[in-house]
C-alpha cells in the first residue's frame, strides 16, 4: 500500500531532513556526555511555550552547563518537526498545568478560560491564566522527553564511534567518556 503523492513528498522530506542533521550530530567533537546534553536542552526546551526564546535559551542552557550549543540548536531545529502537533501537545500541557494549581482537571475548556477574544490578550492577567498552566504542565511533560532524549543520543554516539574505523586517536578517547 503507498502513500498518496502529497504526503509520499512530506515523508521524503523529513527522513531526508533528520538523516542530513543526525550526521550532522554525530560529526560533532566532543564527548558524547556533551553531545546527549545539548540534545536534552534542546528537545527540554522544544516543548515549552516559549515561543521566540527557545533558541536563545538553548544556547544560554547549553553554555552555563558546558554541553554542546550546537547539539542544542539542532534539537530546539528538530523539534519545529512537531510543529502541526503543537497545539495538541499545548492543550495537554495547560490541561496537566491547569491540574497542579487547582487541584482538578479543567471540565470543558470553556471553564478553563481558553477561549478568549484576540485583544483580550494584550491582557497581562488574563495572558498569564493560559500561560502560567502552560509552563507548568509543560515542565512535567518536558523532562521525561529529555531525559529518553539524553540516553538515547549518548548510546547513539557512542556506539558510532565504536564501530567507525578511521576514528582519529584524539576522537576514540572521546568515545569512551
Amino acid at each position: 500500500m503507498s502513500l498518496p503523492p502529497r504526503l509520499k513528498q512530506i515523508s521524503d522530506y523529513l527522513s531526508r531532513w533528520l538523516r542530513e542533521h543526525s550526521l550532522k550530530l554525530l560529526a560533532i567533537r566532543d564527548t558524547p556526555n556533551a553531545i546527549a546534553g545539548g540534545v536534552a536542552i534542546g528537545i527540554f526546551l522544544g516543548f515549552t511555550p516559549l515561543f521566540g526564546f527557545k533558541t536563545a535559551l538553548a544556547i544560554f542552557f547549553a553554555w552555563v552547563t558546558r554541553t554542546n550549543i550546537i547539539a542544542a540548536i539542532l534539537a530546539t531545529t528538530l523539534h519545529d518537526l512537531l510543529l502541526p502537533l503543537m497545539p495538541v501537545i499545548f492543550l495537554w500541557e495547560y490541561k496537566i498545568g491547569f491540574m497542579l494549581l487547582n487541584g482538578k482537571w479543567p471540565e470543558r475548556l470553556r471553564d478553563s478560560r481558553i477561549h478568549l477574544h484576540w485583544s483580550e490578550w494584550r491582557n497581562w492577567r488574563i495572558f498569564l491564566k493560559v500561560f502560567v498552566p502552560t509552563l507548568m504542565g509543560s515542565v512535567f511533560c518536558c523532562v521525561p522527553a529529555a531525559m529518553v532524549s539524553f540516553f538515547a543520543t549518548r548510546g547513539i554516539v557512542v556506539r558510532h564511534r565504536r564501530k567507525k574505523s578511521s576514528v582519529p586517536s584524539d576522537v576514540e578517547g572521546l568515545a569512551k567518556d
